[in-house]
């Protein structure tokens, strides 16, 4: 299956050399074009894209902005004339960050950072999957989907937390780790929990409760969880809060 991406860039020179490139690259398939975020945000909302080119300095709402508008981004290349961005994208996972003018070399080396991945399977698992590898200790080991209580993050890797208090540490970022996992099985209820559904005992409307275990939902993420989650305590007929 290709890769779908877009181009978000206002500059029509740099444009073509994007576009000529993703011509040469099979596994890529382009999407779209589109000269500023607000074009953008209106394709995201149509379609599904699962790499984005993205310049920064655009006008009214910069690369950056724009990505931190988004719930849960795709995949993210910077495209960019300007150095003083790079820790902010790498801030927000970007794949690769690549300064105008792009040589096809270059480029070839942050395409292959999406297309041949190490950090699992390179297939994302369907609904019906029961398990998935995770690369840790120099090897890939099975995780079955139903012995996940919960993720935990700790800046550039994570702790998955098991049935029989067995725990699994990967140098991964929580981000990944969420696209990996299918969406109607895990909830992220804060920008450091993913939790499996199945598995919550219990919650109010500030935090979850996994067996013995309280984590709490974070701010920016409690209008998700009120969306996913039946029985809420703040919606009408939901469970009495504790």
């Amino acid at each position: 299956m290709a890769c779908k991406c877009i181009i978000v860039d206002d500059e029509p020179p740099a444009i073509k050399v994007l576009k000529k490139y993703i011509g040469n690259v099979p596994q890529l398939e382009i999407t779209a074009s589109c000269k500023n975020a607000f074009e953008a945000l209106d394709l995201l909302s149509q379609e599904k894209v699962d790499l984005i080119f993205l310049d920064i300095d655009m006008p009214r709402l910069n690369g950056t902005q724009f990505i931190r508008t988004l719930f849960l981004p795709p995949k993210v290349i910077f495209t960019t004339a300007h150095k003083d961005f790079a820790i902010e994208a790498f801030e927000l996972d970007a794949v690769d960050y690549l300064l105008k003018p792009i040589s096809f070399e270059r480029f070839l080396k942050a395409v292959n950072k999406v297309l041949h991945t190490n950090y699992s399977l390179a297939e994302k698992p369907t609904s019906t999957s029961s398990f998935v590898y995770f690369r840790a200790d120099r090897k890939m080991i099975k995780v079955f989907l139903n012995e996940i209580l919960y993720i935990e993050s700790f800046r550039d890797y994570v702790v998955i937390h098991m049935e029989k208090a067995r725990e699994l540490r990967v140098k991964l970022t929580l981000n990944h780790v969420e696209k990996l996992l299918p969406f109607n099985q895990f909830l992220r209820i804060h920008r450091s929990f993913l939790v499996s559904i199945d598995k919550i005992t219990a919650f109010t409307k500030t935090d979850v409760e996994i067996g013995r275990t309280e984590l709490p939902i974070g701010k920016s993420f409690t209008c998700h969880f009120q969306r996913i989650m039946p029985n809420n305590p703040q919606l009408p007929g939901g469970v009495a809060e504790r």
